[in-house]
């Protein structure tokens, strides 16, 4: 069944509950709600953390070198952090979110609330993110494996790759989808948990998820522009 997209309904009536009720028995009840809170924890934490980590460029080649990333190659079960801290959890959120995708339907003529273009555009940014992952993940963790030294100046890697102007807008691109998505993201989960029930709540959640972005984006360009000579 495809469902239209439009404004969360605040007060649903006592037949609406009925269904809503019913509804947990649906498995995609629970998955959408799985979906939500690993778009949150941990794929939004590591987000944060990555943009607060890459923003250490700022202080330079030595400092970025051995004070981040020594500091992370020298972590205990580093590789199983990786697979089950940030890739099981990122595979799920994107495979579900393409299915989310697939059973909605776009009509965003007839329904012009802001509320149904910002789910599209969550749905359109997931895919672009996928893609930016792609070649991010291929630049940097993929060109170690075959280049192992590269690890030991990350630095001057991505500076070589930031300075291509082209690549430099790509990357600015993935950042602020990536942002995007994750503060769109927590109102809507905050909405499916319901934790924001009542109109004003979800305005007033709403304005802290764009201040989030903003201070987020922000951090993101200036670990951007840190690498650039």
């Amino acid at each position: 069944m495809r469902w239209h997209v439009g404004t969360p309904m605040l007060a649903p009536p006592p037949e609406v509950k009925r269904i809503m009720s019913a509804s947990i028995e649906n498995p995609h009840f629970v998955l959408r709600r799985l979906h939500s809170l690993f778009g949150l924890l941990p794929v939004g934490a590591f987000l944060m953390f990555h943009l607060w980590e890459n923003s250490q460029s700022r202080f330079g080649a030595l400092h970025y070198n051995d004070k981040v990333v020594g500091w992370l190659q020298g972590l205990n079960y580093l590789p199983l952090l990786e697979l089950f801290v940030i890739a099981l959890p990122l595979l799920f959120h994107a495979a579900y979110g393409l299915v989310i995708l697939r059973s909605g339907r776009a009509e965003v003529v007839r329904y012009r609330h802001p509320r149904n273009h910002l789910y599209w555009l969550q749905r359109i940014s997931g895919i672009a993110i996928l893609l930016f992952l792609l070649v991010h993940v291929g630049l940097t963790r993929g060109y170690t494996i075959i280049e192992p030294a590269v690890t030991d100046d990350l630095f001057t890697h991505m500076q070589q790759i930031l300075t291509q102007p082209w690549m430099f807008i790509i990357y600015l691109a993935g950042l602020s989808l990536s942002v995007f998505h994750l503060a769109n993201g927590l109102w809507n989960m905050a909405v499916v948990w319901g934790l924001t029930t009542s109109a004003q709540a979800q305005h007033l959640f709403g304005c802290l998820c764009a201040a989030i972005g903003t201070l987020l984006t922000a951090m993101g360009i200036h670990g951007l522009i840190g690498f650039l000579p």
